[in-house]
């Protein structure tokens, strides 16, 4: 009788986490769903249905659903690297932390080259976008110092291109949820 009891329970707790797997996947946004395609970096969206500006969070995040990257919807950060990556690790948007440096490749995924002068996909929902300025990349430059300094890469969005900044450079950053995580090549 007891063996009984346990199934039950097992059966019930399963049946209340698919609830609740169910209620996360309907999250709020300011577009009609389905709020969520399955991330394949081959495909390409128009921007009316690439971007999300995700109202549960305070309208402060985009959705990118070519990517499945959560964009902060204002870069508003600029100093040395070290200050970026304590700025997005501290970072709460939403009341949601988990945010990080993008990689280099992550940040070009917002490259739009034929879409001058800002070169972001036309249409695009973000603000306070500089593109005269470069953008830090979680991702270091591996063949050693430059000139002796630590350096990664970074992204300036006026031409598309990648370069390379010295990490005591003070420059801009744009924190993301989700994607590949810190640099570990």
């Amino acid at each position: 009788m007891p063996r009984n009891r346990v199934s039950t329970v097992l059966i019930l707790g399963g049946a209340l986490l698919l609830a609740l797997a169910v209620s996360t996947a309907t999250a709020q946004t300011t577009a009609n769903g389905p709020y969520y395609a399955t991330p394949s970096w081959d495909q390409t969206l128009p921007s009316n249905t690439r971007f999300i500006v995700l109202s549960n969070m305070g309208s402060n995040a985009v959705l990118d659903r070519e990517t499945g990257l959560v964009w902060e919807r204002s870069p508003s950060h600029g100093g040395t690297w070290n200050s970026a990556q304590d700025y997005c690790n501290a970072l709460s948007v939403g009341n949601r932390k988990g945010w990080k440096l993008p990689t280099i490749q992550e940040l070009g995924s917002l490259v739009d080259t034929s879409a001058p002068p800002t070169n972001l996909p036309s249409g695009h929902p973000f603000t306070n976008v500089n593109a005269n300025t470069p953008y830090f990349s979680a991702t270091n430059h591996h063949a050693g110092p430059l000139f002796g300094s630590p350096s990664v890469w970074a992204l300036f969005f006026s031409n598309g291109g990648a370069i390379l900044a010295f990490k005591d450079n003070t420059i801009a950053a744009w924190c993301v949820r989700g994607g590949q995580g810190v640099d570990l090549q």
